[in-house]
C-alpha cells in the first residue's frame, strides 16, 4: 500500500482513513510526501524532516511503525508547469517501492473470480472487461458469468499488457473480451465461474469495531456497508455468545447454528460498558467482553459478494471536514441469506434471544404451600401464558406460577417444597402490621409501611425469548 500525503496539510480525515483500511487489508505500505516543491527552498529540508516524524509518530501503533518514508513533488510546479521541469524523489520512491516488492503466492484452482474496473467496447471485437483475477483461473473458450445481470458469456480472446494470452490465473491483471454484451450495463463489478455466487438480502458476519470511531455501534442503526466491490444501506442487530460462554474460544470463519447467542443492544466494547458497570468491574478486576462478536447485517438492497470476504461498516453521511473516523466495524461475511423471504425461511433457524427479568413482591401468604404475588405483571396482562414458569423468592424458595388472583393484575404462587418457617414468620408480621396500620393511627400505619417497604420478600421471574420465533415462547432452563 502506498499513502500518499500532501506535505503542507499532513494527515487529513481520509488519509486516516486510508490507514485504517491498511491496517485491515495490507501487510506493508510506503508513506508518500508529495508536494514538497510547494515548501519555501531555504526551509525544505527542516519542513520535510519535521513532517517525517510526525507521520512516524502517528504510524508507531500501528501495524506500519517504521515503514519507509519518501518525500517527492511528482509534478513540480502543478498541472500547468513545463514538461521540462524534472520530478523531485520519484526515482528514489522507485527504489522503495522494488525493495519493499514480493511475489504473493498464487493458486490457480478453486472457482474463477474477477474485479472489473473497466469495461468498453472494441468495433468489430466486442467487449472488453479489465480487471484483476482474485482466485482461479480462466482459460479462452470457457464461460463466465456477470452474476449482478445473471447473463453468461463465453470467453472470445485475452490480453496481459497488450500481449494475446490463453490462460490467466489468480493475481493477474487481464483484459476479457466477450461478444454481444453491451458495456453500458456494466462499469464495475464481479464476473465469475458460472453459478459459483449468489446474490443475498442479508448476512450473518463476524466482526470488531474500529478502535478510531467515536461513540457506539447501536442495533438498529443504519450503515454504509461495503461488501465485496459494493456499498449498500444496511441495518444491523448485534449479537454475543452467552455470557457463560464470553471466554470460550471460536472457531474462525465459522458460524455454529446449534449454539445459542444473546442479544445486544450495543456491540460490547470497554467504552460501551456504563460507568455503573465499569465501577463494578474495576473492583471485580476486569471487564467481561467477549472473545468474538456477530451482527445480523440487512441490506436495503441485494448485494452479489463471495463467501468470506471483507465486510466494513462505514457512516459516510457524517460530513468530511469533522475530524472524526466514519469507519465503525469490520469483519467477515460468514454466512449469506439468498431467499428474498429470509425472514420466513431463514432467521428463525437463528437462535438469538433476550434475557427477560421481571421482580415483583409476596403481598400475603395463602397456606404453607402458596402466596399471593403482586407488581410482576400490569393490570392489563394476560397472566394466563405465565402459567407453570419458574419464579424464586429472595428468601430462597422456588415456585411456580399459578394462575391469576382477581383482576388487579396479582397471581397465586405455588411452592411445591413449601415455605420456610422464617418465610412465613417475616410474611404474617408484614400481613399484621399492615391490618394494624389499617386499623391505628395515621403514624402507625406511616411506620408500618416503611418497615414493610424495607424487607419486602420480592419474587424473580427470570426467562428468555428468540428474537425470530414467530410463536414468541418463553424459555426457562
Amino acid at each position: 500500500m502506498m499513502l500518499v500525503i500532501d506535505v503542507t496539510k499532513g494527515m487529513q480525515t481520509q488519509s486516516a482513513e486510508c490507514l485504517v483500511i491498511g491496517q485491515i487489508a495490507c501487510q506493508k505500505m510506503v508513506v508518500v510526501l508529495n508536494k514538497i516543491d510547494l515548501l519555501p527552498e531555504g526551509k525544505r529540508q527542516s519542513a520535510i524532516e519535521k513532517m517525517t516524524k510526525k507521520m512516524q509518530k502517528t504510524l508507531e501503533n500501528t501495524k506500519f511503525s517504521g515503514c519507509p518514508i519518501v518525500a517527492v513533488a511528482a509534478k513540480p510546479g502543478g498541472p500547468e508547469a513545463p514538461e521540462s521541469e524534472n520530478p523531485l524523489g520519484i526515482s528514489e520512491l522507485i527504489e522503495v517501492l522494488k525493495s519493499q516488492a514480493y511475489l504473493p503466492s498464487r493458486d490457480p484452482s478453486g472457482h474463477f473470480l474477477m474485479a472489473v474496473d473497466h469495461c468498453f467496447s472494441i468495433k468489430g471485437q466486442g467487449t472488453v472487461m479489465t480487471g484483476t483475477i482474485l482466485s482461479g483461473s480462466v482459460s479462452l473458450g470457457d464461460n463466465v458469468e456477470i452474476p449482478a445481470l445473471k447473463v453468461t458469456k463465453k470467453v472470445k480472446s485475452m490480453q496481459m499488457f497488450h500481449t494475446p494470452v490463453t490462460y490467466a490465473m489468480q493475481g493477474d491483471r487481464v483484459g476479457v473480451c466477450v461478444t454481444q454484451f453491451d458495456p453500458r450495463l456494466l462499469e464495475r463489478g464481479l464476473i465469475c465461474t458460472p453459478d459459483s455466487l449468489h446474490t443475498i438480502h442479508a448476512a450473518i458476519i463476524s466482526l470488531k469495531k474500529i478502535q478510531y470511531f467515536r461513540g457506539t455501534l447501536q442495533t438498529k442503526a443504519k450503515f454504509h456497508i461495503t461488501v465485496g466491490h459494493e456499498t449498500v444501506m444496511g441495518r444491523v442487530m448485534f449479537f454475543s455468545p452467552a455470557p457463560a460462554n464470553f471466554n470460550e474460544e471460536i472457531q474462525e470463519n465459522v458460524f455454529d447454528f446449534e449454539k445459542d447467542y444473546l442479544y445486544q443492544e450495543q456491540y460490547l466494547s470497554k467504552d460501551s460498558v456504563s460507568s455503573e458497570e465499569s465501577k463494578e468491574n474495576d473492583q471485580a478486576g476486569e471487564v467481561q467482553l467477549p472473545k468474538q462478536q456477530w451482527a445480523l447485517l440487512e441490506f436495503e438492497k441485494p448485494v452479489t459478494c463471495p463467501k468470506l470476504c471483507l465486510v466494513i461498516g462505514s457512516k459516510l453521511d457524517t460530513d468530511i471536514h469533522a475530524n472524526t473516523c466514519r469507519l465503525a466495524f469490520h469483519g467477515v461475511l460468514l454466512q449469506g441469506m439468498e431467499d428474498k423471504n429470509y425472514t420466513e425461511t431463514f432467521l428463525p433457524k437463528l437462535k438469538v434471544y433476550k434475557q427477560k427479568h421481571k421482580e415483583g413482591q409476596v403481598e400475603r401468604v395463602m397456606d404453607d404451600y402458596s402466596v399471593i404475588g403482586r407488581s410482576l405483571f400490569k393490570k392489563e396482562t394476560n397472566i394466563q401464558i405465565f402459567v407453570g414458569l419458574k419464579v424464586k423468592l429472595s428468601t430462597g424458595e422456588d415456585g411456580i406460577i399459578d394462575g391469576g388472583f382477581g383482576q388487579s393484575g396479582k397471581f397465586k404462587i405455588r411452592i411445591p417444597d413449601g415455605l420456610k418457617p422464617d418465610t412465613k414468620m417475616l410474611l404474617t408480621a408484614a400481613s399484621k402490621k399492615k391490618s394494624k396500620g389499617g386499623k391505628g393511627d395515621t403514624n402507625k400505619e406511616d411506620e408500618s409501611s416503611k418497615n414493610d417497604s424495607a424487607q419486602p420478600v420480592t419474587i424473580s421471574l427470570i426467562f428468555k425469548r428468540y428474537v425470530f420465533d414467530t410463536q414468541k415462547k418463553m424459555i426457562q432452563s
